[in-house]
Formats: C-alpha cells, sequence, structure tokens
C-alpha cells in the first residue's frame, strides 16, 4: 500500500470537521460545558435553576419510589401525595395559620434579641484581645451545653409562656454566634486597620468606619447560618408547656403516630427557613453588589 492511499484511508476515517458556524457553535458548547465542571466554575442562571430542580426533585422522586415499592410501610413513609392531603387538612380544619404565625414569631424574637446582643460583643471580642479572653472562654464553655438541658431552667426563670419559647431559641443560637462575629472580626485585614491609624483614626472611628464594614459581608453570612439553628431549636423550644406552633404540631403528631403530619410539618419548616436564608442572602447581593461580580 502507498504512501499516498494510507494518508487517503486515514483521512476518510477521520472525524468530520465543522466549518463556519457550525464549528464556533460546538466550540462555545464544549466551553461552557468545561466551565461547569471546572473548580469553582460558573453557571448561567438557566444552568442553575436547572441544577437546582434536579437537586429537588431527585429526592422527592426516589420517596415515592420507595413508597410505591412498599419497602417502607406506608404508616412510617407516606407518600407524597398522601403528606400533601395531610397538609391540606391541616391548612383547612386544623390552625396552620396559627401555628405558622406564632412560630415564625418565636423564631424571630428569638434570633433577633442573640443579634442584637451578639454583634457588639463579638465586634469588641474580635478587635480588642483583653476583650477576646474575657468573652472567649465562657462562650467556648457554655457553647456544648445542650440546649435541651436548659429546657427545666428556662421554665423556672421564665414560666411557660412565650419568654421561655424564645430564650430556648436565644440559648441555642447566642453563643455560637458570639464566637462566629467574632472570628469574622479577626480576618479584616491588619493593613486597613494600620492604614486608618496613619490617617489619624481613632479607636471608634476604627472600629465603626473601618472594621465593621469590612468585616459585614461575613457577619451576613454567619447570621444566614445562625437562622437555620434557630428553626433547629424551634421543636425543642415548643416542647415548654406549648400548645400551639410547627413544632408542637409535629411532636403531637408524633404521639398519635400521624406520620403523614409529622413529614408536612418538617417540610413545611424546612422551607419556611428556606424562605428566610435566601432572603438574607439576596440582602447580601443587594449590599455587597461587589463581591459578586469578583
Amino acid at each position: 500500500m502507498s504512501v499516498s492511499t494510507t494518508r487517503a484511508i486515514w483521512m476518510d476515517a477521520s472525524p468530520l470537521k465543522l466549518d463556519g458556524p457550525q464549528a464556533t457553535k460546538a466550540a462555545r458548547e464544549q466551553s461552557r460545558a468545561k466551565r461547569q465542571w471546572r473548580l469553582r466554575g460558573t453557571l448561567t442562571s438557566r444552568q442553575y435553576a436547572l441544577y437546582a430542580f434536579l437537586g429537588v426533585a431527585t429526592p422527592i422522586l426516589l420517596w415515592a419510589f420507595v413508597n410505591e415499592a412498599g419497602i417502607v410501610p406506608k404508616m412510617f413513609m407516606p407518600g407524597p401525595l398522601d403528606v400533601l392531603k395531610r397538609f391540606w387538612s391541616w391548612i383547612a380544619n386544623e390552625g396552620f395559620a396559627g401555628d405558622l404565625t406564632i412560630s415564625v414569631q418565636r423564631v424571630s424574637l428569638g434570633f433577633l434579641a442573640s443579634l442584637i446582643i451578639a454583634l457588639p460583643l463579638g465586634l469588641v471580642a474580635g478587635t480588642f484581645k483583653p476583650a477576646e479572653a474575657f468573652l472567649e472562654p465562657a462562650m467556648d464553655f457554655i457553647r456544648y451545653m445542650p440546649a435541651v438541658a436548659f429546657v427545666p431552667l428556662m421554665m423556672l426563670w421564665c414560666g411557660v409562656g412565650e419568654n421561655s419559647k424564645i430564650a430556648i431559641i436565644f440559648v441555642g443560637t447566642f453563643f455560637q454566634m458570639v464566637l462566629m462575629f467574632a472570628d469574622d472580626v479577626r480576618k479584616v485585614p491588619m493593613q486597613q486597620i494600620e492604614a486608618a491609624q496613619t490617617m489619624g483614626g481613632t479607636r471608634r472611628e476604627i472600629l465603626y468606619k473601618v472594621i465593621f464594614p469590612s468585616a459585614a459581608p461575613a457577619l451576613l453570612t454567619t447570621c444566614r447560618i445562625t437562622l437555620g439553628w434557630a428553626w433547629t431549636y424551634l421543636v425543642v423550644a415548643e416542647i415548654v408547656a406549648a400548645n400551639s406552633g410547627l413544632g408542637y404540631s409535629v411532636l403531637k403528631a408524633q404521639r398519635f403516630l400521624q406520620t403523614d403530619k409529622i413529614f408536612a410539618g418538617l417540610i413545611v419548616i424546612g422551607f419556611l427557613g428556606l424562605i428566610q436564608d435566601q432572603l438574607l442572602r439576596a440582602l447580601h447581593h443587594a449590599l455587597f453588589p461587589y463581591l459578586r461580580r469578583q
């Protein structure tokens, strides 16, 4: 076989090369696919929405499959439609609106009380070493105590009304919040502080005009994290002589083996937390758009 014949056969077997607009489109699609899965890659809004939809739909489909296949008895794992029917009954006949309102109120008040006290303490502890030495060992000691253990004390100190439930959520979030705020403040570059000092800034001015604005994005992210903890302590808070609320309804359903209502309550709590988290995320993007561009 001659060299020319061999070359002709190889050219016939090689992939078809695209020219013009088709080649440009194929290269663009290949580049987008690579960009999605590279380290810290990027996604378009449509791609992000698609992956988010798949992330939500996949566990629901697996849940429905397990239920229809009878792998777990329906008494212990009702199907998505069963949970939806129970949720509708809860809305129509079982006072869902009241449970929702009181639970959101408890979480919001407990979280805001933690935030109002923890933010200045975290700023001071993250800026001044004496404050760090004074506050952090005590905060570290208390934060390892389970919030459930404080339920009897909260009942003795605050009674069985709303104050005890708010106090449980406060205890569950406050101590971690102080430590995380202080850590966020310590991450402010020392060069910024030194530059402000050379310009004659006082300690008060540096704290409120340099350190706090620089740490603000991280502080808001910490708020998002600790807000999730506040929702996890809701059920614990509503153990305390409650007769309403989402957590109380879940616990009451457990006594009567109403697993469909338990599933509905947990999904509602997760959905409410997700809404608040996304609101804080949108606030983060609105206040610090330069971080998103970076």
